[in-house]
């Protein structure tokens, strides 16, 4: 995959990170939004399609290599050993290309890997940026974190205590929801900046802006390759 960065002009930067300033003029809430490469390292699926390719190579090589002679009065033809040894070079041959191959090629990757866990995965993984950004460790419990799933082709919404307890997870969820259509007809900035706008008016009843509010985290995107 391309990387991530490299997605993103100077303009894009500027477009969401004007979004988020402008969904925080409203609200108390701290938003960050992030978009990562992958969530996860799907080793196994790199595997399946190494095996597949290998036992594809195998079969070739059988194919294609003629069998030693049966007839006695013949020295023509390759010895069972050299067979044999095709027919492993083959083999392994076809496995590590198929893993590299499914490194590189992120539909056939996707292919083998479950739905579930890669839902499951971009979670966590937002989860885990959500502490590790500090999104968690605003002073009224405000954070949201938006975040995007490159690989996957997926997104996570995840909120701190005030704003679950104030908005509530099943808005955050149709948030999620619309965010992952845009992302899926549009660009990804204009569906990140559409997401974050709907958070922040969303935010702005239930959670309004304090005339003494600090911006406690960055308004720029993040990316994580």
């Amino acid at each position: 995959m391309t990387n991530t960065n490299a997605l993103f002009t100077e303009q894009d930067h500027q477009q969401i990170t004007q979004a988020v300033v402008a969904a925080e003029a409203k609200t108390s809430a701290e938003i960050m939004p992030v978009v990562a490469k992958s969530s996860g390292r799907y080793d196994r699926p790199e595997d399946i399609v190494g095996l597949w390719c290998g036992v594809l190579a195998f079969i070739a090589a059988w194919w294609l290599t003629p069998s030693p002679s049966t007839d006695a009065n013949s020295w023509g033809g390759p010895s069972a050993a050299f067979q044999l040894f095709v027919y492993i070079v083959s083999l392994v041959a076809g496995f590590f290309v198929g893993v590299v191959l499914a490194m590189r090629v992120n539909w056939l990757r996707a292919l083998f890997t479950p739905k579930a866990q890669m839902a499951e995965d971009v979670l966590q993984r937002a989860r885990s940026v959500f502490y590790d950004r500090r999104v968690h460790h605003t002073a009224g419990g405000t954070g949201v974190l938006i975040y995007v799933s490159l690989f996957e082709h997926r997104a996570a919404i995840i909120a701190d205590e005030s704003v679950l307890t104030k908005l509530g997870q099943s808005a955050l969820d149709e948030i999620c929801q619309q965010l992952t259509t845009d992302l899926g007809s549009g660009t990804i900035p204009n569906a990140l900046c559409n997401a974050i706008a709907t958070t922040g008016e969303k935010l702005s009843g239930v959670l309004p802006r304090d005339d003494n509010d600090i911006n406690e985290l960055s308004d720029a995107l993040v990316v994580l390759d």
